[in-house]
């Protein structure tokens, strides 16, 4: 009763501070989905003070109305809730966006080809073309992948690095020669330089099934200034926001080295120059050394602490600054437990050894009350990873904590069940709709059917959030994720997808809003438009609840809204985002072909 009255209390004041703000932005004459519980729809929204103040009519909003107010007519726009991305490697995309030759979108392979050519006449010497990721032969008119003589063809004498999910890559010959690639250079365990009929490589690294050659491959790459980084990061964040992207998940990744790697986004932190919120996870790097990693940032790293201002606070208690602080370990928890997915090859088999290091390492984490998440595409990995973590519960009981499995394709009803009664969430992503004809081919039309099982998911009650494991797995724009969710559908257009599995379109943008936020416990203040939470959203180009299915894929955001501050505006209201300065270097690809290719 005590505590009932303490919560109640609480919210009265909280009510009360947001009652007595005034409006620094008041929405009119939109079509505002607000996502609440009885789904509302309303014309008129108020903001201020980073908070939505008030949903209503025009009337009612206008009432907040002050000499500072800004009114902005929606036109009869859409607004939702931001996009929440819970899988996405925005600190490690950042870094590189600029240098990054992006084939998202592109739907013929004879444009992509042009556009390496072009890439590689304006590429200076020491540098290299880079495609890398978001990207698949289905996409493509032609319905095939490049040749490596197609991409030599275009590139020439220009090193280049042409990245197919994390399955197989392309090197050129100046690239091989650059990494001095040689008929003495030995495929790595997990990994295959392919050779030619007289012992030479070709130039094809492929992933047998570890990815490590692939993302080992992409860190020998020259590297951006710190000033061409901060810039870089900027620019991939707006492209985000481009899309009405307002929260992300980053889940770390291979060669993403904690604190050196961080200090871009850390520095943006501060000076309050991000346009996302990145809560984040550290990711283990070096395979037999993760309970130390992980024993180190325990003893030095605290669990939801941010950047330091100048004056000593945090950004989140700022009213300014965005949530950026560690929210716990993973994806990659020990590398033995690393079962990647290949579509084109063989599922994994993960080490004998894997229980004794995994559970070693969670039993540390569940210890200390740090929050978790596991990459995990096969239902045969994840019954191993469920034996360890009932293990670990068992004697340190999990009692509440956070963590969740990552992808969870193929993972079957017997273990959702388990991760239900275990108090997990998953994290699923639109990896389907770029590998869904590669699983087809090795495993089946009906076993892709429900893959992963989403239906179910959600039926059972388990926290589910999506996302996109963007930028070398599959795109970041979350839009070819909601049409899969909800036609089924890869971005070659194939329907593998049963009935039954796919999903109505507002528990599709819920996941992407609220399920995200309640993985980690934080939908409480975000992925609704209600008075009192957070004014992250976003005003889109067409309705998503009212355009046919195939243009849900072309949607993107006029205007979007992080925190009460507006951080993006094309179309009508361009004029309402602030200036996005041009990508360094000026040879960067981003200044001709910009990100994702609508």
């Amino acid at each position: 009763m005590k505590r009932s009255t303490t919560l109640l209390a609480a919210f009265l004041l909280s009510w009360a501070m947001v009652a007595q703000q005034k409006a620094e932005l008041i929405f009119v004459n939109a079509r505002i989905y607000t996502l609440d519980a009885q789904n509302h729809v309303y014309e008129s929204m108020a903001v201020g003070g980073g908070k939505v103040l008030k949903v209503g009519t025009n009337k009612e909003a206008l009432r907040l109305k002050t000499r500072t107010s800004r009114i902005i007519d929606a036109k009869g726009k859409a607004i939702i809730p931001g996009i929440f991305d819970s899988h996405l490697h925005v600190i490690r995309g950042g870094r590189f966006y600029n240098t990054e030759l992006r084939w998202d979108g592109v739907t013929s392979l004879k444009v992509a080809l042009n556009r390496l050519k072009e890439q590689a006449a304006r590429t200076p010497r020491g540098q290299w073309v880079r495609v890398v990721g978001g990207w698949n032969a289905y996409q493509f008119d032609e319905k095939r992948l490049p040749t490596l003589d197609e991409i030599n063809q275009a590139t020439g004498d220009v090193p280049t690095f042409v990245l197919h999910l994390y399955g197989h890559a392309y090197l050129n010959k100046a690239g091989l020669k650059a990494l001095n690639i040689t008929a003495e250079t030995p495929s790595p365990p997990g990994g295959l330089i392919e050779k030619d009929v007289n012992g030479n490589p070709t130039g094809l690294l492929v992933a047998e099934p570890n990815a490590f050659l692939l993302y080992a491959t992409l860190a020998k790459l020259p590297e951006l200034t710190p000033d061409e980084k901060r810039n870089s990061t900027q620019r991939y964040m707006s492209e985000l926001n481009r899309f009405g992207i307002t929260s992300v998940m980053d889940a770390g990744g291979g060669f993403q080295n904690y604190p050196d790697d961080y200090g871009t986004t850390g520095e943006l932190c501060i000076e309050d120059g991000l346009t996302v919120r990145i809560p984040y996870f550290l990711f283990a790097q070096k395979g037999g050394r993760e309970y130390d990693d992980y024993s180190n940032w325990i003893r030095t790293v605290e669990i939801g602490a941010g950047c330091d201002h100048e004056d000593g606070s945090h950004p989140h208690d700022h009213t300014k600054g965005l949530d950026y602080y560690v929210q716990g370990g993973g994806e990659n928890i020990v590398a033995a437990a690393a079962d990647f997915e290949n579509f084109d090859r063989p599922r994994p088999e993960l080490s004998p050894n894997m229980e004794e290091q995994l559970k070693k390492v969670l039993a540390l984490l569940v210890k200390n009350r740090w929050p978790f998440r596991i990459h995990a595409t096969y239902n045969e990995s994840i019954t191993r990873f469920l034996n360890v973590i009932e293990s670990v519960n068992a004697e340190t009981p999990l009692n509440g904590l956070v963590w969740f499995f990552d992808h969870a394709e193929t993972i079957s009803e017997e273990n959702l069940g388990r991760v239900q009664k275990l108090g997990g969430g998953i994290a699923i992503q639109h990896r389907m709709a770029f590998q869904g004809e590669s699983f087809i081919k090795r495993y089946g039309k009906k076993a892709a059917e429900h893959t992963p099982p989403v239906k179910k998911m959600v039926e059972l009650g388990i926290p589910v959030g999506m996302g996109s494991d963007g930028t070398r797995v599959s795109s970041y724009n979350p839009w070819i994720g909601l049409y899969w969710l909800v036609t089924g559908k890869t971005v070659g257009g194939t329907h593998y997808m049963a009935d039954d599995n796919q999903v109505d379109r507002i528990t599709a943008l819920r996941l992407y809003t609220q399920g995200s936020a309640r993985l980690i416990r934080k939908e409480g203040d975000r992925g609704q438009l209600k008075e009192g939470f957070l004014a992250d959203f976003a005003l889109l180009s067409d309705d998503y609840f009212q355009v046919e299915a195939e243009k849900i894929k072309s949607i993107e955001a006029e205007l979007t809204v992080v925190n009460g501050t507006i951080v993006y505006g094309a179309g009508d209201f361009k004029q309402l985002g602030p200036t996005i300065p041009a990508a360094l270097p000026d040879w960067s690809p981003v200044n001709t072909y910009g990100g994702y290719q609508n």
